[in-house]
């Protein structure tokens, strides 16, 4: 199971040099943040806010800013950028509200909540 420490060792042996930040709307279409990798150590400790409002069936604006979490154990590098020094990476992220309790409009957590009572 990956952890901070791993995924930062991976991306800097790799030559990473950005990482998408990647999580769906309601309605399972992918949604991306692309970010530098010199961004990536913060975005593991606390991750990237958005305005949740631009995204199909989250928040309303008067509500919406959110924090897109990276999950470590997703971390891939993507094989369609290879080349040395130009490599892309891509993690899953968890949504959450600024005071870090998870977003309920997040499918990632929706379906975590469901297996949880499954």
């Amino acid at each position: 199971m990956p952890g901070k420490e791993s995924v930062l060792k991976q991306a800097r042996d790799k030559n990473v040099r950005f990482v998408n930040l990647w999580f769906t709307d309601v309605l399972g279409s992918l949604k991306n943040c692309t970010i530098a990798v010199a961004e990536l150590e913060t975005a593991l400790e606390e991750g990237m806010g958005f305005d949740g409002s631009s995204i199909e069936g989250y928040a309303r604006i008067e509500e919406s800013d959110v924090i897109a979490k990276p999950d470590p154990d997703t971390f891939a590098i993507l094989p369609w950028r290879p080349a040395e020094g130009q490599a892309v990476a891509r993690m899953i992220c968890d949504i959450h509200h600024p005071d870090g309790s998870p977003y309920e409009g997040d499918p990632r957590g929706a379906l975590r909540r469901n297996l949880k009572k499954a």
